[in-house]
């Protein structure tokens, strides 16, 4: 009998079915890109994200807009009906959206116990089982006539219950709190604006959308403060694009007493462990003689870092250094990406408040129909019920008369010409209410009724005077909910600029470059006063002696056809009897990389000129090496192609001799090799090695080369081969 397969056997045997990528990336990997997209990381025109609004949703729900405080765990436990991911991740959320944490300008979660700060990265939230929250004042603001089918609502993950797609917020939410997204693909990152700034360009651009906004509200504003370096040139910039980055720096005073500076209010893109962790790395290393000690002192007060300086200090040239070394002066990338009708857009300011406008002039627009409606409903109700006072016995006689139940609606309706609307209200009032007083007060409100529906309909059908609605209301909650701004702005004129080299001491030297990548600086006055030889590892030797400043930087070109560059300044300085600093522990070479020429320069002067093996030689200007940022590492530094056999700066065109390992000798001027742009260009053919497998194994200049007579081998043009070594230049050992 054969032995049955197993499952894994089964499997192991099944076809695999073959698909092209393109199709499992569109069927797979495409809709998750899309659910990430449009469910998760980016907010829309309401300025949330669907974790946020579930979240705000529920706790409206629960009773707590104006309600009493209750337990944080309680609204995650609800917040599950909607949102089906942890609890962890919920409560995240909510701690985000506190009065506590510090994060928002207008916090939209009253709250009581440790929810962390914004600007402390190491300050843990109690559990959710310690902290209460409640909806804050400012949420009448989002769910305002949300009953009156002014947004959507769809099921919720379950089909359960139902959850609004957006909430009618009555201002624009998504510029006045802060919100950063990491989707597939893309990102958003959409700063903060002060709320009553906000209004009034938004007022403005409701009467002419030619205005503009930069008038009203000229920057972001944060709930951190601080200050912005301000442009106008490039804030407009950000304003149209949506896209830019502005400079933030912190606000600090001096206490003379103390002898320290206290930092108050920090980037908002920063945190306090950064900017401590920061200095102190600086101090270690020796580049912030000027602070003993520096630490986070912030209490109930507020926030506070105090930094203790060293007497004789001057605070003001110490804190233009800390702006310029540490986070205490950060960046704020801007990148406006929002979902407007499920589809992700980067606007700009005014593109936003125009959305914006458009989707509350939606909302009204659906509220006054659903007021319409309404009110419509109840004059059709009156309207029944005041004639039932022309005969109110009539209507009494006609039910005490009707014999079945089911039969006094067709009666009534029969007896007064009502429609059965109108005929089930008259039926369903009690007998008490049956007087004419009773009737007379209630048809009394048919004529305010027809008012108010003639003035729904004229606002409905002007779009002008909905916008003077939406006007109105944001004047209402500009004045309630507005406050001063937080953040300051600072001209960049104002800025003195930390220059590093200003405060760096200048003076002659000698920089030592050994075959061992062993590397020396030893200042003149050393280098005069030593007795000593030069300490070197056994079998070593000096290859470069170059005579510079401090102020200078320093090029090393490795044989992986990378530069690495240092300032001179940063190295320490040696002494004759000391080996000195090994560079590739310095420069974090890899195993098998060495450093093979050392270049020291203050201006970026000269030509660099490299020759291969293969007999071609490249010739790059020095300032190519020149790097406005503090770049260490620059790769394809110079040609790949063929094995580098010589490296040199050269300030001027000289006289180069090659050698081949087949004894063939060439004698050029290095003003037949043409100046490249690039630095990893492959150069042009200067010496022709006839021979397979040839190469060029030296390249020195002629007055290094101790040939007297190297006029012999010169050539007039390249590409040429050279002529072969002469027996009286055989003793010279090129080789």
């Amino acid at each position: 009998m054969a032995r049955k397969k197993t499952v894994e056997e089964v499997i192991i045997e099944a076809p695999i079915a073959e698909e092209p990528i393109t199709e499992t990336i569109e069927k797979n990997f495409m809709p998750y890109a899309m659910s990430v997209i449009v469910s998760r990381a980016i907010p829309e025109i309401d300025g949330l994200k669907p974790a946020h609004r579930k979240l705000l949703y529920t706790m409206y729900k629960m009773g707590l807009l104006g309600g009493k405080l209750t337990k944080s765990a309680n609204v995650v436990g609800q917040t599950m009906k909607l949102n089906p991911h942890g609890d962890s991740a919920i409560y995240e959320t909510l701690v985000r959206l506190t009065r506590g944490h510090e994060a928002l300008l207008h916090p939209l979660v009253e709250s009581k116990g440790n929810f962390g700060k914004q600007y402390s990265r190491d300050m843990a939230y109690a559990a959710a089982r310690y902290t209460e929250v409640r909806l804050d004042a400012i949420c009448q603001e989002l769910f305002g006539d949300i009953n009156k089918n002014t947004v959507e609502f769809v099921d919720n993950y379950d089909g359960e219950m139902q959850e609004p797609t957006l909430l009618p917020v009555a201002f624009p939410n998504i510029l006045v709190n802060p919100n950063q997204g990491i989707a597939v693909g893309m990102a958003s990152n959409i700063c903060s604006f002060n709320l009553r700034e906000v209004c009034d360009a938004t007022i403005a651009v409701l009467k002419n959308e030619k205005a503009d906004v930069i008038e009203y509200m000229p920057a972001p504003d944060f709930s951190m403060g601080a200050e912005i370096i301000y442009s106008e040139e490039e804030m407009r910039k950000i304003y149209e694009t949506g896209r830019g980055s502005f400079k933030m720096r912190s606000k600090y005073s001096y206490d003379k007493s103390n002898n320290c500076i206290e930092i108050t209010e920090i980037p908002y893109s920063t945190t306090a462990e950064v900017i401590i962790g920061r200095i102190m790395e600086l101090v270690k290393a020796n580049k912030l003689k000027e602070i003993s000690d520096a630490r986070d002192e912030t209490g109930k007060e507020g926030f506070k870092l105090a930094i203790d300086l060293k007497r004789g200090v001057d605070p003001e040239m110490l804190m233009s250094k800390l702006f310029k070394l540490t986070p205490l002066e950060d960046s704020f990338s801007c990148n406006f990406n929002v979902l407007i009708n499920a589809k992700p857009m980067v606007l700009g300011v005014k593109s936003i408040i125009l959305e914006w406008i458009k989707f509350r002039m939606n909302c009204i627009k659906r509220g006054i129909k659903y007021d319409i409606e309404k009110k419509s409903e109840r004059l059709h109700l009156l309207t029944g019920l005041k004639k039932i006072l022309l005969d109110i016995d009539k209507a009494i006689s006609i039910i005490r008369h009707t014999e079945r139940d089911e039969e006094v609606v067709p009666n009534l309706m029969d007896g007064f010409g009502i429609d059965k609307v109108q005929a089930e209200y008259v039926a369903e009032i009690k007998l008490r209410n049956l007087n004419r007083e009773y009737i007379l007060n209630r048809t009394a409100d048919i004529e305010k009724l027809m008012e108010e529906l003639e003035e729904l309909n004229r606002i409905l059908g002007d779009d002008r005077e909905v916008k003077k609605l939406i006007a109105s209301q944001l004047k209402a909650i500009s004045k309630k909910y507005g406050q001063d701004r937080k953040t300051t702005l600072i001209s960049g004129e104002e800025i003195t600029e930390y220059k590093e080299t200003e405060n760096i001491d200048d003076y002659p030297l000698t920089i030592f470059f050994t075959r061992e990548n062993y590397l020396k600086k030893i200042s003149a006055v050393s280098l005069r006063s030593s007795t000593t030889e030069h300490k070197l590892k056994d079998g070593d030797e000096i290859l470069q002696t170059i005579e510079s400043t401090n102020k200078s930087e320093m090029i090393f070109f490795s044989n992986k056809c990378t530069a690495y560059k240092m300032r001179t300044y940063d190295l320490p300085d040696a002494k004759v009897s000391t080996m000195g600093e090994y560079l590739p522990g310095i420069l974090g070479l890899e195993d098998d990389e060495k450093i093979l020429y050392t270049v020291v320069t203050s201006d970026y002067s000269g030509n660099m000129l490299f020759t291969f093996e293969n007999g071609k030689m490249a010739k790059v200007a020095l300032n190519n090496y020149e790097t406005k940022t503090n770049r260490k590492k620059l790769i394809g530094a110079y040609g790949s192609k063929s094995p580098v056999c010589d490296i040199r700066l050269i300030q001027e065109d000289i006289d180069i001799v090659l050698m081949s390992d087949n004894n063939r000798i060439l004698c050029l001027n290095t003003e037949k090799i043409p100046l490249k742009a690039t630095k990893s260009t492959q150069g042009v053919q200067a010496m022709t090695l006839r021979k397979k497998g040839a190469k060029v194994v030296r390249a020195v200049s002629a007055e290094e080369s101790g040939i007297e007579g190297a006029e012999r081998y010169r050539t007039k043009n390249i590409p040429a081969a050279g002529g072969m070594l002469k027996k009286e230049d055989t003793q010279l050992s090129l080789i």
